[in-house]
This record gives C-alpha cells, structure tokens and sequence, in this order.
C-alpha cells in the first residue's frame, strides 16, 4: 500500500506491506510563499512536481524490490484553498492553514451565521485558517478570480483530482473547511445560503476509505505506477496520524498529544459533541466516527525558539538534560504564547513572557519553566475536552515525546497517562492504512488500526501542582 502525506513543508510517501512494515519512502520539498505579512501560500503546481518526483522514486523502490502498489492512499495540510476554474485549472497560489488574512472574513461569517448556531452545526466557529473565510475573502478582494472560480479543494483532494480526474473530498478533512455538518456529513445548505454561496463549489463527500478513481494513464507514465491503481480518498493529516497510532472511535479512552512545533491533543468521539464555545475544533474522524482536536501553537517550537535565540551552539538533548537537573522551576512561570494562541483563547494577540526571575535563577530554571508552560497550555486545551470526551490514556508524538521527561510533565499537568510509543507512525502511513480494505487486505479501517496500532510505554508522573497554580494564576 503506498500512503502519501502533503504537508506544508513537503510531500512524503511510504510504502507498507499488509504487515505494517516500511519498504519504501521518499519525500520532496516545496517553497512556502509570504506575499504579505500574515500571508502563507504555496502553488499546487509544486505541490504536483514533488507528488509525481516522490511516487516516481518510491516505484523504483518497489520494482527493485519486487513489491507490487495495489492502492494509494492520501492525506495532507487541512485548510488550504485551491481555487479552480471551469476548465479545472488553478487560479491563484493557495493559502494555507496558518494565513492570517481572513480576519474581516471570520467577522462577516459570524455577523452572518450566530457562533453558537455555527458551532451546533459544523462543531466549529469560524476561524481564520479555515476553507471557509477563504472562500468569503476571495470574493471580496479578487472579485475577478472568485467570478472564475468553479471548484474550491483542499489540498489533498487536488492531489486525488490530479491523480484521477475526480473531484471529491471525504469528512475529515471536509469537516475543517467550515460549512461541513457534521450530523448529516453532507454540506450545510442553510449556513451556505446565508452566505450567498453555491454548494456546488465544493466536491462531493465520499468515505475516507472509498476509492475516488483509478489512476489515469498519463500519470500512471509520469510516475511508472500501474495503470488503474486504485487511489483512496483517504485523510486530513491529524486524523491520519490518528489511524496510525490506532486511535478509533471504537476505544474512545486512548488519545493522543503531539508535541511537534505546536502541541496537538487528538481525542476520538463515538458521537459529535462540541464545546458549545468553540474552543477546541471539532472533526469527523476518518475512521467514520469523530474526534475532538485541541492545538496550543508553542510546543516543541517554543524549545526551537530559545535554542535559536539564545543558546544556538547547544544541542536539544542538552537543553532538556538541563531542564531535568532542577527539582523545580522556583517561581519561574512561562506562558508560551509565542504565536499567539488557539486552544482555548482563540486569540491571536496573546504573547509570551518569563515571570517571576530573580537573580538565583539560571538557563536550567528558564529551560524547566519552559517546558512546564507549554504542558500547562496543554492542560487549558484538556479542560475543555475533559467533560466531552472519555480519553484515559495518551499516545505521545512529535520530536518532544522523545523526551520522557518532557511527557512526565505533561502527565502531571493533564493529571493522564501519557504513554511513549516504541514506534511513531504518522500522516503517511495513516493514508496508507485507510487504503488497505481497497486492496482487500483488512475488512475495514477499524481491522487495519488494531491490527498495526504500535505499543506505548507509560513515563512516569511528574508533580507540577505548584507551578501550574502559579500559571493559572499570572494568566487571571
């Protein structure tokens, strides 16, 4: 099975045997483009040349092994628009998930459509990375391209339309586009009609497990694939990585955090169940249930920006020992809000500070605090997941789990068990997973998930009673 992840700084596809096992892998890069401040874009036309160079080379992979491509499945960045005219060309550069210049958008969607009723519906606010307020800003600030535009997609489902000439998109990454429903799975007529907007710019909403098409001739001799290979409408990346790590609907206590350059925490829900103030989003999950996702924006990016600033000839794994070797911060509090913050302000003027420092504290006390803040961030997001969703235990991802440290932190702040994971697959090989009933080799996703979900190890539980109080505190 081959699984393909578009992520924002690249492409990558693996190949897996029926067992879960990696027998091929290649990845390509792509520019990210910031016309204006606030502005984050990429061209699918580079998306497409990396897509074609990486399944081209794991191909050659395969035939020298002997391996034989039976599906391809995808996944990618959630968010983003491509805008297509009639002919089913590209209109302009795509924003992506963290563009920022939908702001008056996000404000004419709630003026239009009551937040409460917007949650209820689609199980999330309006939030300026969405589809949505990208869609609403194209017709106001390039009336000329919204005029033209036939198709919106997001990024993964231009990949799928590429690859076979279909247009469809399927409920977990459709649900971050902003005028999916989430009970009917369909999209929201009433909300979009509110909008002035026809249903018909957007695809049609398959499974995540379904097949959109086969692959068609020309780009079966561009990439050297066989003809016909079944490609799997598949998932946005935070599900996908879901299936990876076997976080099904089906055993709602085992979720997950992600401690990458934000801290993602990933819980399946058996039914929809929003926070009626939108704090934490609300998704379809791929494997036909639900999941509720929190994002602090600073997790492991936070360690990246002290390292870059202030101590960029040390190692991480130096910076973390030093972390360790203290029993406590002393009083030292930070609040990460570096980027601003999602889960659960919403506001993307928050800013970061270090409090409390006296003249007895060093880098080791900045470096503990640190971590404790991006924890405690975590454990905001948890409180507002905590009444909806039955999680007990969490799988940890990310460069961060690496650190058992680290996780004892984040065990002690959200009062769970985080569990180390003896292996860490990601969005790739979620996709590739979610195409494996298409080849026949499981009965359905849920079979493939328990089949190949990888062990955890529980860290132990650290004491943050104090410091957390003393974050709590500086945030009122």
């Amino acid at each position: 099975m081959l699984g393909l992840d578009l992520g924002t700084s690249g492409v990558k596809v693996v190949a897996l045997t029926a067992q879960g096992e990696l027998v091929g892998q290649a990845s390509r890069h792509y520019p990210l483009l910031t016309p204006r401040p606030g502005w984050t874009e990429q061209r699918p036309e580079d998306w497409a040349a990396a897509t074609l160079e990486a399944l081209s080379d794991v191909t050659r992979q395969l035939k020298a092994a002997g391996h034989t491509p039976l599906a391809l499945g995808l996944s990618g960045q959630m968010h983003g628009a491509v805008f297509l005219d009639e002919g089913g060309e590209v209109i302009r550069p795509a924003p992506l998930w963290n563009d920022q210049r939908t702001a008056l958008a996000v404000a004419e969607i709630e003026r239009t459509v009551p937040r409460a009723e917007l949650i209820v519906r689609t199980g999330n606010r309006a939030v300026s990375g969405f589809q949505l307020p990208k869609l609403v800003w194209l017709r106001t600030a390039e009336p000329e391209n919204f005029a033209r535009t036939r198709q919106v997609l997001l990024p993964k489902d231009y990949l799928g339309y590429l690859l076979t000439g279909h247009l469809c998109t399927e409920p977990s990454d459709a649900s971050g586009i902003g005028a999916l429903n989430l009970a009917s799975r369909t999209w929201d007529q009433d909300v979009l009609d509110a909008l002035d907007l026809s249903a018909d710019l957007f695809p049609n909403v398959v499974e995540s497990w379904a097949v959109v098409g086969p692959l068609l001739p020309e780009m079966a001799a561009r990439t050297n694939l066989p003809t016909g290979l079944k490609i799997v409408a598949g998932g946005g990346d935070n599900a996908a990585a879901g299936v990876a790590l076997g976080l099904t609907s089906d055993r709602p206590e085992l979720g997950s955090v992600s401690l990458g350059t934000s801290g993602v925490l990933f819980a399946p829900l058996t039914q929809p169940t929003p926070d009626p103030q939108g704090r934490v989003h609300l998704f379809a999950h791929a494997d036909g249930g639900y999941n509720l996702l929190g994002v602090t924006l600073s997790a492991a990016g936070a360690l990246q920006w002290f390292r870059d600033k202030l101590a960029p000839e040390t190692s991480f794994e130096v910076l973390l020992s030093e972390a360790a070797s203290v029993d406590d911060s002393q009083g030292v509090t930070f609040l990460p809000f570096l980027s601003g913050e999602r889960s659960p302000h919403m506001n993307p003027d928050l800013r970061a500070s270090f409090s409390g420092l006296s003249l007895s504290h060093d880098r080791a006390h900045l470096l503990r605090a640190l971590l404790e803040g991006t924890a405690f961030a975590l454990a905001d997001t948890y409180d507002v997941m905590r009444p909806l969703s039955s999680v007990t235990t969490l799988l940890a991802t990310g460069g961060g789990a690496r650190s058992a440290f680290w996780l004892g932190l984040v065990a002690g702040a959200l009062k769970l068990e985080v569990q180390q994971a003896q292996r860490e697959p990601g969005a790739a090989e979620g996709a590739a997973m979610l195409a494996m009933p298409a080849a026949g080799f499981y009965p359905n996703v849920q079979a493939a998930m328990l089949a190949l979900a990888p062990a955890g190890q529980a860290v132990a539980v650290l004491d943050v009673t104090d410091s957390l109080a003393a974050y709590q505190a500086i945030q009122k």
